[in-house]
């Protein structure tokens, strides 16, 4: 059974950063594609990065400039670097690892971000 266990949310002021790790266990497949999303408070969910196996990444326009998504594939780790955080990035942040010859899309539990202003 495939888990997904992520770390590194918390409380942080406007302008700090926070580093986000997400780690997979139990996968017989190699994930090609590890993204991370988030959903604050009565908004839907929403993709923030994504990287692919080739290392090509993909930024929400909301993110561009601050974050950064990298991966460790030997480790099936995608971590989130976020820094110049903003009251609007408040939401808890998700991360997905798929397979997608297989249609295998995987999500873990969820992690709290809150910035303060």
């Amino acid at each position: 059974q495939v888990q997904l266990v992520e770390s590194g949310g918390g409380l942080v002021q406007a302008g700090g950063s926070l580093r986000l790790s997400c780690a997979a266990s139990g996968s017989r497949f190699m994930f090609d594609v590890m993204a991370w999303y988030r959903q604050a408070p009565g908004k839907q969910r929403e993709l923030v990065a994504a990287v692919a196996g080739g290392g090509v990444t993909n930024y929400a326009d909301s993110v561009k400039g601050r974050f950064t998504i990298a991966r460790d594939s030997a480790k099936n780790t995608v971590y989130l670097q976020m820094n110049s955080l903003k009251p609007e990035d408040t939401a808890v942040y998700y991360c997905k690892m798929s397979v997608r010859p297989l249609g295998y899309d995987y999500w873990g539990q969820g992690t709290q971000v809150t910035v303060s202003s």
